[in-house]
């Protein structure tokens, strides 16, 4: 047990003598033996209980074990009780999924708090392959093949080379005591389930079955990365970030092989699954507009690129006035800001693509601001008083629909469009020689 142990420390480099862990104990054996082992080992650590009350008695009784050992290995105890039913309730979630989100975000505020370098908890290697053997009934990608990374940021499982059977070994051998829950017998859960019925059958296959699973996960790991570092390096030429999207590059994403790989590669992590990029890519070419969603982002098809961006909510059937010629608004992002100037400290130039000089002398308050919308029709400064469609307008700056979608309108009391923000100023709004007020607009990103 000690070499699992130890070989893992190695592996990534630890200098836990150094840097003082946080060890999340709850009384059973897997994190009893870990106890142990930084005790022998001599590393600095505290001791962090979760009491969920989930099982009366039994929680309080695991809560004083573990506040005892903390004192026998002379370990700063920390513990906390949590109404775990309520926060699921809350939240309408599993009570299992509950009591994860909030151990960790209490283990992560003492870690902080106490500047311990790292979390342990006694993860092992039959939770891994019980992991696995979960995710492939759920349907899964190559990282869910290999379990339970041993390292995640400040996050580590140094018993993730151990056995079951080696962690119950070491815990007679050193005379152990510890706490046994009894939901880990119960076939209630898909996980004891697995435990139980599954694992069982895929042992008497293969006896030693944990040890090819750890070496099998190894090289499954060391594949995921080589193709993540591979992929990455692909998408350095298909993909362009721009503004608050991403932009995939059509014509490079088909000319490669797997492209449904590569496509999920970079969709992932906005929440799309590897059956949406298959779908994406089997609609590939096609005609402009068609939208995928997830519950983050949108994924748009447009011309020669697949633009992802967050959804906007909330501002898209909305109208905002401005009462008075000195007013200011936010929206989204973006704020829109009015003052009234005199023709001495008026810009060199009338206007650019994020301010306008307006003849205030036209101007019906109050003004609002909003979406545009179809039918819309405005004079574009530079046409000699020549009426254009928004739609058109758009069509011939080739713009895209989340553009198009994401596009605020200045209009007038008397429904007049003044200016299309950011793009082009109505001819009628314009300053001329004979102009006596002006008013100064501005549009410019939130700091």
């Amino acid at each position: 047990m000690l070499d699992p142990f130890l070989t893992f420390i190695n592996q990534h480099k630890l200098d836990l003598k150094k840097q003082p862990c946080l060890l999340t104990v709850s009384g059973g054996v897997d994190s009893v033996v870990m106890l142990h082992l930084f005790q022998k080992a001599g590393f600095p650590a505290g001791i962090a209980h979760c009491n969920f009350g989930l099982r009366g008695d039994e929680s309080e009784g695991d809560e004083q074990f573990v506040k005892e050992l903390a004192k026998t290995y002379d370990f700063p105890f920390f513990s906390k009780r949590f109404d775990v039913k309520s926060f699921a309730k809350k939240r309408g979630i599993s009570t299992q999924m509950a009591a994860r989100e909030l151990r960790y975000e209490w283990f992560e505020q003492l870690r902080a708090a106490h500047n311990y370098a790292y979390i342990a908890t006694a993860h092992h290697a039959n939770d891994s392959l019980e992991t696995v053997l979960l995710n492939l009934t759920r349907g899964t990608g190559l990282s869910g093949l290999y379990g339970i990374s041993g390292i995640n940021s400040y996050l580590l499982r140094p018993l993730i080379l151990a056995t079951k059977e080696q962690i119950l070994a070491y815990a007679q051998a050193n005379g152990l005591h510890w706490r046994e829950d009894q939901s880990n017998d119960s076939d209630d859960y898909k996980r004891n389930l697995i435990r139980h019925k599954v694992v069982p059958v895929l042992q008497q296959l293969n006896p030693s079955l944990e040890a090819t699973f750890i070496h099998s996960a190894d090289k499954l790991q060391s594949a995921d990365q080589l193709l993540r570092e591979l992929l990455d390096e692909w998408s350095i030429r298909a993909v362009i970030k721009k503004n608050d999207q991403i932009r995939i590059h059509i014509a490079l994403l088909l000319a490669e092989g797997q492209a449904a790989y590569r496509l999920w590669h970079l969709l992932d992590q906005f929440g799309f699954s590897y059956r949406q990029s298959v779908q994406i890519i089997a609609s590939l070419p096609g005609i402009p507009g068609r939208q995928f969603l997830s519950d983050s982002h949108i994924l748009l098809i447009d011309r020669e690129e697949l633009i992802v961006q967050k959804k906007f909510e909330g501002l898209e059937s909305s109208t905002w006035a401005i009462h008075v010629p000195n007013g200011e608004l936010q929206l989204g992002g973006f704020i829109l800001r009015l003052s009234q100037k005199d023709r001495d400290s008026l810009p060199r130039n009338a206007y650019d693509s994020q301010t306008v000089i307006l003849n205030s002398q036209k101007l019906e308050f109050p003004l609002t601001v909003r979406k545009w919308q179809t039918g819309d029709v405005f004079q574009p400064f530079g046409m000699n008083g020549r009426k254009k469609k928004l739609s058109d307008f758009f069509t011939d700056l080739k713009m895209d629909l989340f553009t198009k979608q994401s596009t605020f309108i200045l209009v007038n009391g008397n429904q007049e469009i003044i200016w299309v923000i950011g793009l082009r100023l109505d001819e009628r709004y314009r300053v001329n020689p004979d102009t006596t007020g002006f008013l100064e607009v501005t549009w410019t990103v939130c700091e």
